[in-house]
């Protein structure tokens, strides 16, 4: 774990460095990483599925036994998700054409906003994590949040978190909140942090059993 710098940042103020101490904070694979396998479950309401998962050191995710299409892109779709974010990448790589101007502070954080390339982007930074990303990605705005975290001992993962996606011209939502809550875990002792078990839970019109889905990847295995 890096060490925590402090969080008194004058508003105005160039802090690329204490982004980047929260960035190089963030848990990520090396680059050995061979891949891994297992069980996977869905539920949703009286619903359940289950089948068979595989992601390879290529990030590329397999899901097999599982006749609903939906339910099987979903599982793989959280699989990739999780596993694109732990690919290893320089911060001069991701950040290397931008600025960082320190904000406001709330209990959340230090705002710090982006210029040059990634002009419009604003993330918050408290105690070495990323609490807060609001990123324009695709014609969309995304807002997350992170409620807390799982220190892993090599960086934190986020364990709460809502997402919110917006018109970047209005600012109006489109489509409902969601709420995760992920479960990590070691696929061994010292070994790459996986993702065990998520929740989301999104804003549904009438039976609220619907507008939660849980995703459980178990027995899980190295290639």
């Amino acid at each position: 774990m890096t060490q925590a710098l402090p969080t008194q940042i004058a508003p105005g103020s160039d802090c690329r460095e204490a982004f980047q101490a929260a960035y190089a904070n963030r848990y990520t694979w090396d680059p050995g990483f061979a891949g891994y396998k297992g069980r996977c479950v869905w539920e949703q309401g009286d619903r359940r599925v289950e089948g068979t998962f595989s992601v390879g050191a290529d990030l590329k995710a397999s899901v097999d036994g599982v006749d609903d299409a939906e339910v099987q892109k979903a599982l793989a779709s959280q699989l990739w998700e999780v596993a694109i974010h732990r690919v290893r990448r320089s911060f001069d790589q991701v950040h290397g054409d931008n600025t960082f101007t320190a904000g406001e502070s709330t209990d959340a954080g230090v705002e710090v906003i982006i210029g040059g390339k990634g002009e419009g982007d604003r993330y918050r930074i408290k105690n070495d994590v990323v609490t807060m990303v609001h990123r324009h990605i695709h014609g969309t705005v995304v807002t997350i949040h992170t409620g807390s975290t799982t220190d892993t001992g090599a960086g934190y993962l986020s364990h709460t978190y809502t997402s919110q996606y917006s018109d970047p011209a209005t600012g109006e939502a489109r489509g409902p909140e969601n709420q995760f809550e992920d479960t990590f875990v070691p696929l061994e002792p010292g070994g790459f942090w996986v993702l065990q078990q998520r929740v989301i839970k999104t804003a549904a019109d009438g039976d609220d059993s619907l507008g939660r889905q849980v995703f459980r990847f178990e027995s899980l295995q190295s290639l």
